[in-house]
C-alpha cells in the first residue's frame, strides 16, 4: 500500500506539473486578430509519430478554458501503443482548423486495390473515439468517403461526425460553428481495420506510416458575437424560473420589447436549457405585419447556429407556437426571418417536471442513478449504477429490481464522468417470463419512440448503429452494449408493452431485474483476450481495448479468425518443422565438431519451445526469454555455419564466436523480429568467413613479405603474384564440394524467399518452410567442407628443426 501511495503521489505531482506547463503554453498561444473579432484560443502541434501495422492512434487536441484549468487526475500506466485525441470545443468557438501530414501516398485509383486490413484510414466522431470495425456487419457496411483535401464550404451540411476516409499525404480541414457543435471531437488513425486488427500475431510484416498534426481552435472575442467570422450578433434571452408542486417553468423573453425585421434580416437568439426538460415552447407576441400573407419563420438548432438550411426544428410562429418535446440539455440557437417587414417579441418557455417525475402531465417515474465503483476492478471508471435510494445492491448482484408501475414509461438518468468516454454502457434486463419492455436511450435528453439514439424492441428490431452491440438476447433477456459512450448525461427509457404479469412469478422474487454498468471491454473480451487500457496524449481521457489471442479477433475478440483444427495444424507445423535442426547437428557430431553440434541442437530446441509458447500450447519459460533464446541461437547458428567453413585455427574461431555472440545478442534484444536482421546476420557471417580466410592467408604467406619477398626484383614480383593467385584458386576449389555448395545456395534462396513473403495470415506455413530450408541449407554447407590434413605445416616444422640443428652444429668461438 505504501508503494501504491508513493506511486500515486508521484504521478499526481507529474500530472500537476504537466498541467501547469500546458496552461502556460496556452496563455502564450492566445493571439488576437487586430483586424477582426476572433482570436486563437489554443494551438497544438503533435510531433511526428508512427502508426505501426494494425495499430490505432486517436489524436487529441486539448482545449483548456482560459483562465480556468480543468484537471483530471487518473493514476494509470501507459501500456499500449494506442492513444486517441479529441478537440474540446468551447461554446463560443468560431472555427476548428486541423492540418495532418503523413508519408502515406495513396491515389484514388489505388484505394480500391488495397485490402481494408492493410489500408491506412482516418475517422472522425463527435463525442467519443471512432470505431469503424466494431463488428463484421459494421465493417461490411463501411463505405469510405472520397479522398479530400481542403476546407468544406461554409454552410455545407457535412456528414463528418461518423465518417472514415483513406489516409492521405496532406489533410486540411476548417470546420466552423455553423457546421459542427461545441464539445469533444475525436480523430482516429487506423493502420488497417478489420477482425485481424486485434488478433494476436506471431509476427507483423506490413508497413507503418508516420504523421504529424496541427490543431487550432479560434474563438470570438465578444460573447455576443458569433459565426465563422464572429460577425453575427447573438441576443441572449434573459430568463426567470418559477417552481411549484406540479413542476417548473423557465420563462425567457427578448430584452427589447419589440424587434423589427425588414425581410432580408435575420435575428439570432441563444438560450441555455439546464437539466432534463419536457418541452421547449417558442412563441411570438406583439406581432405587427404589413400584410396578411406575411410570415415569421423560426428555426431552432441545438449546439450550432440555426439557419434556413441547417436547423433541427422550424415553424411559422406567427400562426402557431413551435413546440420541441423533450429538448436536449445545453445551448439552443433560435433564428427568425420574414418575407416582409415584421415587428415582434420572442418568448420562450422551458417546462419541466418535479424531481422524480417525467412525461406528459408529469405522471411517469424518473430515477436518478448513482455510480458505484467496482472494488475488484483495477481499471478506471469501471462501475455499476443503482438508484440513488439504494445504497448497495441486493446480494452479490449488481442489478436492481424494476418496480411494478401502471405508467407506460419509466426513465433512468446516468452520468458518465469526464475522462470516461473510452468505456461502454452495458444494459441487461432479465425476466422470469417474456419481457414486456422496449428500451430507448438518448444522450442529453429523454428518449421517445421517435427521438432516440439507440433502441431495442425485440430480437429482430434494434439499432443498426456501429456502436450498438447486441449479445445473447432472448424473450426473457435483453443484453446489449453502447460502445465508447460519450461523456455526460444519458437517459434510458423503458416502454411497457403490457400490464399482464404471471401470478406465479410473485413467489420467485422480482419479476424483472435491471443491470446498468460502465465497463471497459465488452463481455470481458469474450474470454479470448486481455482487456487493456491507455490514455490519450493529454492524459485526460482513458480508453480500453481487447488484445485477443492467436485464434480470435474483432473488437470484443468474438470473431474466430482461425478454427480449432486449423490452430492445431499450425502449431504442429511450427513446432515440428524445427526437427530439421537434426540434420546439421548430426553431421557436426559425426565430424566431432562438438560446438557446432551443441549450437544447432540448442537452436532447434529453443525454437520449438518458443513456438510452443507463441501458439499458446506450453511455456516452459517466460515468453520474452524464449523469444530471445530463439532469435539469438538462430542468428548464432547461421553465423556459426560461416565460421565453420573457414580454415582459421581454433584461437581465431573462438575470438570470432565471442564477438558474434555479443553482436547477435544485441540484435535479439533490440527489435528481433525486423526483416532487416536477416541481412545483418548474413553480413556478419560473411565478414567472419572473410576474416578467417584473411588470417589464414597472412599466416601462411607472410614469407612473401619477409626476406624472400624483399629479394624479388621488379621482374619477379608480377610472376609471383600471378602464381600466388593461381594457387589460391586451386586451394579454394579443393577446400569445398561444390555440388553441396550449389545445393546449399538453392535451399538458402528458398529460405530467404519464404522469410520475405511471410504475412500475418500466412506466417505459420512460410515460417515452417523457413525452419526446414534454413537448417537444410546449413546441413549442405557443412557437408561441402573437405577435411584437409595440413601437410605443409608438418613440412615446415621439419625444416625448422633441421635449421635449428644445423645452427647448433656450427663451431663456436
Amino acid at each position: 500500500m505504501a508503494e501504491i501511495s508513493i506511486l500515486s503521489l508521484t504521478t499526481l505531482l507529474l500530472f500537476f506539473s504537466w498541467s501547469l506547463s500546458i496552461s502556460n503554453s496556452l496563455q502564450d498561444s492566445v493571439s488576437y486578430d487586430n483586424n477582426g473579432s476572433f482570436f486563437t484560443v489554443s494551438s497544438f502541434r503533435y510531433p511526428k509519430s508512427q502508426v505501426r501495422p494494425y495499430d490505432t492512434r486517436y489524436i487529441r487536441g486539448l482545449f483548456i478554458s482560459f483562465p480556468l484549468i480543468l484537471l483530471y487526475f487518473m493514476v494509470m500506466i501507459f501500456t499500449s501503443e494506442l492513444c486517441f485525441c479529441a478537440v474540446d470545443l468551447p461554446p463560443w468557438f468560431s472555427s476548428l482548423n486541423v492540418a495532418i501530414e503523413s508519408d502515406v501516398d495513396i491515389s484514388a485509383k489505388s484505394v480500391s486495390k488495397i485490402s481494408k486490413s492493410l489500408l491506412p484510414v482516418i475517422c472522425f466522431r463527435d463525442g467519443s473515439p471512432p470505431l469503424p470495425d466494431a463488428s463484421t456487419n459494421a465493417l461490411k457496411a463501411l463505405e469510405l468517403g472520397q479522398l479530400f483535401n481542403g476546407s468544406f464550404e461554409e454552410g455545407q451540411d457535412i456528414e463528418i461526425a461518423e465518417q472514415c476516409y483513406p489516409m492521405q499525404k496532406n489533410i486540411s480541414l476548417r470546420l466552423t460553428n455553423e457546421q459542427i457543435s461545441p464539445g469533444a471531437w475525436y480523430v482516429g488513425l487506423f493502420n488497417g481495420i478489420g477482425a485481424t486488427r486485434t488478433q494476436g500475431k506471431m509476427i507483423v510484416r506490413s508497413s507503418a506510416f508516420s504523421y504529424s498534426a496541427n490543431i487550432t481552435v479560434e474563438g470570438c472575442r465578444t460573447a455576443t458575437m458569433w459565426g465563422p467570422s464572429c460577425n453575427q450578433t447573438i441576443y441572449p434571452l434573459p430568463c426567470s424560473r418559477f417552481d411549484n408542486q406540479t413542476g417548473s417553468v423557465v420563462s425567457c423573453s427578448d430584452s427589447s420589447p419589440i424587434s423589427c425585421l425588414n425581410g432580408v434580416e435575420t435575428k439570432i437568439y441563444a438560450l441555455d436549457v439546464d437539466g432534463i426538460a419536457e418541452q421547449l415552447v417558442i412563441t411570438a407576441s406583439n406581432v405587427k405585419v404589413d400584410s396578411n400573407e406575411s410570415y415569421l419563420m423560426c428555426y431552432a438548432r441545438f449546439g450550432a447556429i440555426a439557419s434556413e438550411t441547417l436547423h433541427d426544428y422550424s415553424g411559422d410562429i406567427h400562426k402557431v407556437a413551435l413546440v420541441i418535446n423533450k429538448p436536449k440539455a445545453g445551448r439552443w440557437y433560435i433564428s427568425t426571418n420574414s418575407s416582409s417587414k415584421v415587428c415582434f417579441s420572442v418568448n420562450v418557455k422551458v417546462i419541466g417536471c418535479p424531481m422524480g417525475k417525467a412525461g406528459p402531465n408529469c405522471v411517469q417515474q424518473l430515477y436518478m442513478l448513482q455510480a458505484v465503483m467496482r472494488r475488484e476492478s483495477s481499471t478506471p471508471f469501471e462501475s455499476y449504477y443503482l438508484p440513488v435510494n439504494d445504497a448497495t445492491p441486493s446480494g452479490s448482484s449488481t442489478g436492481f429490481p424494476l418496480k411494478s408501475d401502471t405508467t407506460t414509461w419509466t426513465y433512468f438518468l446516468m452520468n458518465i464522468p469526464q475522462g470516461g468516454a473510452g468505456g461502454h454502457i452495458h444494459f441487461r434486463l432479465t425476466s422470469h417470463s417474456t419481457t414486456q419492455y422496449e428500451v430507448y436511450l438518448r444522450f442529453g435528453g429523454l428518449p421517445t419512440v421517435d427521438d432516440h439514439d439507440y433502441y431495442y424492441v425485440n430480437q429482430t428490431s434494434a439499432s443498426r448503429s456501429t456502436f450498438f452491440s447486441l449479445y445473447n438476447s432472448s424473450q426473457e433477456k435483453i443484453d446489449f452494449y453502447i460502445l465508447y459512450a460519450r461523456e455526460g448525461t444519458w437517459s434510458l427509457g423503458l416502454r411497457k408493452l403490457s400490464d399482464s404479469t404471471p401470478a406465479t412469478t410473485a413467489s420467485k422474487g422480482p419479476s424483472t431485474l435491471v443491470s446498468l454498468s460502465l465497463e471497459r471491454c465488452p463481455r470481458g473480451c469474450s474470454s479470448h483476450g486481455n482487456c487493456r487500457y491507455g490514455f490519450d496524449a493529454s492524459g485526460l481521457t482513458s480508453y480500453s481495448f481487447c488484445s485477443c489471442d492467436r485464434t480470435h479477433g474483432g473488437f470484443d475478440c468474438g470473431i474466430e479468425v482461425v478454427s480449432h483444427i486449423g490452430h492445431i495444424i499450425q502449431s504442429i507445423a511450427l513446432i515440428a518443422s524445427n526437427g530439421a535442426a537434426l540434420l546439421p547437428a548430426y553431421w557436426a557430431l559425426r565430424q566431432r565438431e562438438y560446438p557446432e553440434w551443441f549450437l544447432f541442437t540448442s537452436s532447434g530446441i529453443s525454437s520449438a519451445l518458443y513456438h510452443a509458447c507463441d501458439v499458446g500450447t506450453w511455456c516452459v519459460l517466460s515468453y520474452n526469454v524464449l523469444q530471445f533464446m530463439d532469435f539469438w541461437l538462430s542468428f548464432m547458428a547461421v553465423i556459426g555455419t560461416f565460421v565453420y567453413l573457414s580454415t582459421a585455427d581454433e584461437a581465431v574461431k573462438r575470438t570470432i564466436h565471442v564477438v558474434v555472440a555479443i553482436l547477435t545478442a544485441l540484435l535479439a534484444l533490440t527489435q528481433a523480429t525486423r526483416a532487416s536482421n536477416i541481412i545483418i546476420v548474413l553480413a556478419i557471417g560473411s565478414l567472419g568467413l572473410l576474416f578467417g580466410f584473411l588470417v589464414e592467408f597472412v599466416t601462411k604467406h607472410r614469407s612473401y613479405c619477409g626476406s624472400a619477398g624483399v629479394s624479388l626484383n621488379m621482374l619477379d614480383r608480377p610472376r609471383a603474384v600471378k602464381e600466388w593467385f593461381t594457387n589460391l584458386i586451386k586451394t579454394v576449389k579443393k577446400r569445398f564440394r561444390w555440388d553441396f555448395v550449389a545445393a546449399g545456395l538453392v535451399v538458402f534462396t528458398m529460405a530467404a524467399t519464404s522469410f520475405k513473403v511471410e504475412t500475418s495470415s500466412s506466417y505459420w506455413i512460410w515460417h515452417s518452410i523457413w525452419h526446414l530450408t534454413i537448417y537444410t541449407s546449413s546441413f549442405f554447407f557443412l557437408c561441402s567442407k573437405i577435411a584437409i590434413v595440413n601437410n605443409e605445416n608438418q613440412t615446415h616444422h621439419g625444416a625448422d628443426s633441421y635449421e635449428l640443428t644445423r645452427q647448433d652444429s656450427l663451431p663456436r668461438n
